[in-house]
């Protein structure tokens, strides 16, 4: 890894300040790390240097034709004073699955951790002290050939990027979503399960409407029956059926439309340990309400990289609204999100070595 360092890096009581007035994404580590690729040769040796802008051509293909795609983690401050970065390889492996479908290189497993390693080690002073609040890494690869032609480009650029972050929602209060009829995120045979800038791209019109409608977030149905619930935004989702110990731990199963999520895999692991049942099902529409009506879905919440675990209350659709449970978070959702968070700071044993230590 070749390094060049930042002669204007933020001294350390500014950069403190800025990692304690918390936010997502609004200040940014004073070093990234770029790599490129090309057909012929291969990947290059990777460089850490300065955080600034970069120079592109105006013909260059990520541009015109959309060959991008990027991956969201995190790296949490430790009781040690340490830094562990959670579940790596589960990152770097989805990101190559994304480059397999947007006909871009495969970047090795053991290349992507170096990057992400050395950013972390180098910038490490950026890492937030508190519980709940990380350093939220952002790896991304575009398209760089210059020249207009619906191909395969032969060359790409991967860059590495950080930003302190605190809570992207506010995990005390449920959010409010609108399920959408009109659009659809993603269908069978489609980049569904690709994390590509493209699916969000077309999901903002869908946000839109449901800020019209007075809601945080908008709920995905699938796109060929028309029926079944998929994501919420860029989240996965769950459903919590009974109460207590004799809870079910529900998420619509992964039928190459959804992201399979890290997030998502990890609760499935840390709703057993809990001692909850788990399950993978087809949740329609008319299953979420008339659960709801019944009782017997209890709990609802997101989950995902970036908002770790967000209490979901009212669901409002073009056939009513319903509100879950009391319309509060609820109990089984935080012992959830307490337990994960718990394991990803150091508090919880990791007993299923998720975490990587970096320093």
């Amino acid at each position: 890894m070749k390094i060049s360092l930042n002669p204007k890096a933020k001294d350390a009581a500014t950069r403190d300040a800025l990692v304690a007035e918390g936010g997502f994404g609004k200040y940014y580590t004073d070093h990234m790390v770029v790599c490129e690729w090309n057909e012929k040769e291969g990947w290059s040796e990777p460089e850490l240097k300065p955080y600034g802008p970069i120079s592109l051509d105006p013909a260059t293909a990520v541009f015109h034709y959309g060959q991008e795609i990027f991956e969201g983690m995190k790296a949490y401050r430790q009781p040690d004073g340490g830094i562990g970065l959670f579940r790596p390889e589960a990152n770097a492996r989805r990101f190559a699955k994304s480059a397999n479908r947007l006909a871009l290189p495969e970047m090795p497993e053991e290349l992507f951790i170096e990057t992400v390693e050395t950013l972390v080690k180098q910038d490490a002073g950026w890492v937030p002290n508190k519980v709940g609040e990380s350093l939220y890494i952002r790896p991304f690869m575009f398209a760089t050939e210059v020249g207009l032609g619906v191909r395969p480009s032969n060359k790409a650029l991967y860059m590495l990027i950080a930003t302190p972050a605190g809570a992207y929602f506010d995990p005390s209060k449920a959010v409010s979503v609108w399920i959408s009829t009109e659009y659809v995120r993603a269908a069978q045979g489609g980049t569904g399960e690709a994390k590509c800038g493209g699916n969000y791209a077309a999901s903002l019109v869908a946000q839109k409407a449901a800020a019209k409608e007075g809601c945080d977030q908008v709920v995905w149905i699938d796109a060929k029956e028309r029926k079944w619930i998929e994501e919420m935004g860029g989240m996965n989702l769950y459903f919590v059926k009974g109460s207590g110990t004799d809870a079910t731990v529900v998420t619509p199963k992964l039928t190459g439309t959804l992201l399979p999520g890290i997030t998502r895999d990890s609760i499935l692991t840390v709703a057993k340990d809990l001692g909850y049942k788990t399950d993978e099902v087809m949740l329609s529409i008319d299953d979420w309400r008339d659960g709801v009506a019944s009782g017997e879905i209890t709990e609802i919440f997101a989950c995902g990289t970036a908002a770790v675990v967000s209490p979901v209350g009212t669901a409002k659709s073009a056939m009513g609204t319903w509100v879950t449970g009391d319309g509060q978070p609820g109990k089984i959702t935080m012992q959830i999100r307490n337990h994960l968070l718990g394991i990803q700071h150091g508090s919880i044993s990791d007993s299923h070595s998720w975490m990587r230590k970096v320093l």
